[in-house]
């Protein structure tokens, strides 16, 4: 149903949270969206899913969806009833939500246009999400099932961008066989490559994201501990070498004649943390420089570089490119968000402003394309 065909307004379900370690983060992400949508032009049902994978209907109160006095929020602090669940339709001829609780008539909550996921990490980011919506004939906001499964797991990320001939850094992936089965012989395989690129090396969880699970080690005794701490976010592990240079950011946004690139942002060495970890980025709210200070050339390389990871991933509608500019002068991508931060901070809005797209004109545009974008093979 497209918004230019439909007489009334188009309704957005914003779904957020999720079960993924970057819970509240997509909570955050959800208040800002929702203070951004243009209430004129479309209605809101705002949906939570809580940690355990309950889809709640919530307050539409972007006010509580925010950090209060270091704490961060929760899908089960928002939700209007501990036991009741949103239930999506299956059936590509129906769009109706239905509003179930235990010993209670289901209760219709009216049909949805279009679906706006701001929810970060598995089970939301990866393709998942995707999935049950293309199941359900609904629209939504962001890449496809492939692209977003891509763009959340870092070594096939990598695999698609070199196959592309786009520049990556050297990376090593632990699968959870190799650790669970020969821990020694997977040790020996990161050490080996630490050997051929130096210390310090970034161990990551290979499908996550908001820097959640990362640890930068600096020889072998903290090895193990920051594999532990990798796997109980995912059991699969990245490990990457240091890349010395500044760190660039660079958004990409469909337009109606294809993806452009937005002006650049630098993210700042961060004195008070080891790198840009999880508190540097949400609770102490490092400030990017937007604008990045780079030269006309090096700008136009980057924003080439980004469409083009954004086209070799088959992205659609939005992505958050990262790069390293190294001292060589060359850049290296890192990884590409498929759904970037929208927080009050986040860089893929402030870019955009930069870029003269507004906040509200940014989710308009997202909209738009998703109401006006089939499902199904496209």
């Amino acid at each position: 149903m497209s918004s230019q065909t439909s007489s009334h307004k188009p309704r957005v379900a914003v779904v957020f949270g999720g079960r993924s370690s970057e819970h509240a983060i997509s909570v955050l992400t959800a208040g800002a969206v929702l203070r951004a949508i243009d209430r004129d032009k479309y209605e809101v049902l705002p949906i939570g899913i809580t940690t355990d994978g309950r889809w709640a209907l919530t307050a539409d109160d972007p006010e509580r969806m925010a950090i209060a006095d270091r704490q961060l929020p929760s899908v089960a602090a928002l939700a209007e009833s501990a036991e009741g669940g949103v239930v999506l339709p299956v059936d590509p001829t129906s769009r109706e939500v239905v509003y179930t609780e235990p010993g209670s008539v289901p209760k219709a909550l009216g049909e949805v246009d279009v679906v706006f996921p701001v929810l970060h990490g598995p089970y939301g980011e990866d393709g998942t999400l995707q999935g049950l919506l293309e199941l359900s004939g609904i629209p939504y906001v962001g890449s496809g099932v492939l692209a977003s499964a891509v763009g959340q797991d870092k070594d096939y990320m990598k695999r698609v961008f070199t196959s592309f001939g786009l520049p990556v850094g050297p990376y090593e992936v632990i699968r959870p066989r190799e650790w669970d089965r020969d821990p020694a012989a997977a040790r020996k395989k990161i050490v080996d490559f630490a050997g051929e690129h130096g210390w310090p090396l970034f161990v990551k969880p290979a499908r996550a994201g908001s820097s959640i699970g990362i640890t930068k080690v600096d020889d072998l005794a903290g090895l193990d501990e920051a594999v532990e701490e990798a796997r109980r976010h995912d059991p699969k592990v990245i490990v990457e070498a240091l890349l010395r240079g500044r760190e660039i950011e660079c958004g990409v946004l469909e337009f109606e004649d294809g993806p452009r690139a937005s002006a650049p942002a630098e993210i700042p060495p961060v004195t008070a943390h080891d790198f840009y970890d999880f508190e540097a980025k949400y609770i102490d709210s490092a400030a990017g420089i937007v604008p990045a200070p780079l030269t006309a050339e090096q700008t136009a390389k980057v924003q080439e570089l980004a469409v083009e990871a954004f086209e070799a991933a088959s992205c659609e509608g939005l992505v958050r490119a990262d790069f390293f500019l190294q001292d060589n002068g060359e850049f290296v991508i890192n990884e590409i968000n498929t759904l970037p931060g929208f927080t009050p901070i986040s860089m893929y809005p402030r870019m955009w402003q930069e870029s003269g797209v507004s906040y509200p004109e940014l989710i308009d545009r997202l909209l738009q394309a998703a109401l006006n974008r089939s499902t199904g093979l496209r």
